[in-house]
């Protein structure tokens, strides 16, 4: 036993004290602590100023040799922290991140790129690329477990990379897309959530998008007609308050106003006519219920809901013959 530990002793002692005779791929360079060389690999990648190891990432980039590119971009990161080709060093690590298909990791080094180079020129490309690789989540993309395992999809995390890409540039050409994008990813996120009002917060994302661009007609206009939309599967959920209903009724009528020439303005008044349907529905459930208990007064407040709701409708029809027989049977007048 005692042979067996003075052999691995001596083992270690000669991996320790030799380390520049040995194959090892871990090589320590004073300043820069250990990086990683394959057995038999070249350390011509190193060099001794910031514009040629840049060029060095540069090239392996666009060779699509990622992985020495990420690393001769993080050693000008690293060792030259203050030098002009920093950024641009940082944007391919980035670069590299996104390549390889770890689209949640290339967005938080995009942010910290514009973090701490706020006036780079890399600023609008780099708005976009964030906004792609929110679009890959939106489409269905999944996260990756310790950056390397598929598992799973969010769109609340995606809603949340949208969020921290409008509050890099508000007025980008990509922040009104991104806006309208967030409602998308809340109605997918709908069908996760145990909320009474799925809708509601894809509702409030288009609402928030047709306020901060109305000078985008094309886009509030978009907005706000999502808005009404994710309102009306909303008042489809409910079986007892019908208010979602008048909030979409809202959202498409300040649409039909404001923008009168849309080619939707048939659909949207059909839509709402539809809505006044579900409200006088709605109502008519209400009246149902208080008749049910006898609780007449009740039940004639409701059933003149429904008339003033949709009077053409059928609820309507069977809401004034019981408004007249409540009114007979309890004397009520």
């Amino acid at each position: 036993m005692n042979r067996w530990f003075f052999r691995g002793l001596l083992t270690l002692l000669a991996v320790v004290l030799f380390p520049y005779r040995s194959p090892a791929p871990l090589i320590y360079t004073p300043g820069e602590g250990w990086t990683y060389e394959s057995v038999g690999g070249s350390s011509a990648w190193r060099k001794n100023r910031a514009k040629d190891q840049l060029k060095v990432a540069q090239d392996a980039f666009d060779s699509k040799n990622y992985s020495l590119a990420r690393k001769a971009a993080q050693r000008v990161v690293k060792t030259w922290p203050l030098s002009d080709y920093a950024p641009q060093s940082e944007y391919l690590v980035a670069r590299c991140h996104e390549a390889t298909g770890n689209d949640e990791k290339a967005f938080k080094f995009y942010q910290v790129l514009i973090q701490k180079y706020p006036k780079t020129p890399l600023y609008d490309d780099i708005l976009r690329r964030e906004f792609d690789i929110c679009n890959r989540f939106l489409n269905g993309q999944r996260f990756l477990l310790w950056n390397m395992i598929p598992t799973y999809r969010s769109m609340d995390k995606t809603a949340g990379l949208y969020e921290k890409l409008i509050n890099n540039g508000p007025y980008s050409d990509v922040a009104p897309l991104a806006q309208l994008n967030i409602g998308a990813a809340r109605e997918k996120q709908t069908r996760f959530l145990n909320d009474k009002e799925p809708y509601v917060l894809a509702a409030k994302a288009y609402e928030h998008a047709a306020d901060i661009y109305h000078d985008k007609p094309k886009i509030a206009s978009e907005a706000l007609y999502r808005e009404g939309l994710a309102y009306q599967k909303q008042a489809r959920t409910a079986e007892y308050d019908q208010s979602t209903a008048g909030q979409a009724i809202t959202a498409f009528q300040e649409f039909m106003t404001l923008y009168p020439e849309d080619s939707r303005i048939g659909e949207g008044e059909k839509i709402i006519s539809q809505l006044k349907t579900e409200q006088a529905r709605g109502n008519f459930q209400i009246a149902s219920f208080y008749e049910k208990r006898r609780h007449w007064q009740g039940a004639l407040i409701y059933y003149n809901e429904v008339l003033l709701q949709d009077p053409k409708s059928t609820y309507a029809t069977t809401a004034l013959q019981k408004i007249t027989e409540i009114k007979k049977m309890a004397s009520v007048k």
